[in-house]
């Protein structure tokens, strides 16, 4: 499996970001994928997710309303589009995955710990200021 992000930047507050994550091994129509964020001295967070195959999405507290998650089953790519950026934004974004039937995908995302997940890539680092 391997999952590779894009998209990360530095942009101010109140601007948008979309992150791209170019999946092989494991496909966006079946598997659990989401987002994890981790900002240097802080919990790790699930941003946003899908799990339980089409019917479930996720989005923490911290990004609810200013978050979309979506994904293109014929590239297996799966995106992050984030608008009014916080400066708390800040972290290394990192697509998480787990393969079908990925049980307790939801709950890993609020554990805290990306190592809970079966597969992340390497990050990509969004900055707002």
């Amino acid at each position: 499996v391997q999952l590779v992000e894009s998209g990360g930047g530095s942009v101010q507050a109140g601007g948008s970001l979309r992150l791209s994550c170019a999946a092989s091994g494991v496909t966006t129509s079946s598997g659990c994928m989401g987002w994890f964020r981790q900002a240097p001295g802080k919990e790790g967070e699930g941003v946003a997710a899908f799990y339980s195959g089409t019917s479930g999405i996720y989005f923490a507290d911290s990004v609810k309303g200013r978050s979309t998650i979506s994904r293109d089953n014929a590239k297996n790519t799966l995106y992050l589009q984030m608008t009014s950026l916080k400066v708390e934004d800040t972290a290394m974004y990192y697509c998480v995955a787990d393969r079908w039937p990925c049980v307790g995908f939801k709950s890993k995302l609020t554990s805290g710990r990306i190592t809970d997940f079966g597969y992340w890539g390497q990050g990509t680092q969004v900055t707002v200021s």
